[in-house]
């Protein structure tokens, strides 16, 4: 993923568990145009996370049948494995979910999570779920982020996983708070040939 030398960010945020991955104003990759990703695991062996801004077309309840009743959406986590079913959460009390930071879970019992879900335990705003997810292999995201494709940011707060980020305005939101020249890139049309 080589883009334009324009956009030099020289990131001195580490990716780890738990950052936001936001992509440059014109990557090639057009899965990853203007996202914005949930990195939920990074370490030597590769990452993954899900993207947050991509909404699909169905709700929970529409895409499974224990699901009835259960009108939350799906978003599309990534380009692999779109076959799998993913979830975020805030609930430490699920079973053998898999804590990504202080503030939120990846996984657990589905089963249980499903109950919780019809009989109101959980609030179904602090879970989220996706389809697919976006995986890098070997130092693979390193490499990427060196050449400018993705800006890493530690977010404030989890509000921004749990909001709804069905709005193709997240990306550009997010970088505007940035401020400075980030908020510039914000502003940035998606041809620039038409510009």
């Amino acid at each position: 993923m080589k883009n334009n030398i324009f956009f030099k960010y020289n990131s001195n945020v580490e990716p780890t568990d738990g950052c936001i991955l936001v992509s440059e104003p014109h990557l090639p990759d057009n899965n990853f145009d203007r996202t914005v990703i949930l990195l939920c695991k990074h370490d030597e062996e590769g990452s993954f996370g899900f993207v947050l801004n991509r909404k699909s077309t169905v709700s929970l309840e529409e895409l499974m049948k224990d699901a009835e009743g259960i009108e939350v959406p799906v978003y599309i986590g990534g380009p692999v494995e779109q076959n799998t079913l993913h979830f975020v959460h805030k609930d430490e009390t699920l079973t053998d979910a898999e804590l990504v930071n202080d503030s939120f879970y990846w996984g657990g019992d589905f089963d249980l999570l499903l109950r919780w879900l019809h009989d109101k335990i959980i609030d179904k705003d602090s879970v989220r779920f996706f389809l697919g997810y976006s995986g890098w292999g070997k130092g693979q995201l390193m490499e990427e982020i060196k050449e400018n494709s993705w800006i890493v940011i530690e977010p404030k707060s989890n509000e921004l996983i749990f909001t709804d980020g069905g709005s193709d305005d997240m990306w550009k939101n997010i970088l505007e708070d940035m401020g400075g020249r980030y908020s510039m890139y914000s502003k940035y049309p998606e041809d620039p040939s038409l510009n």
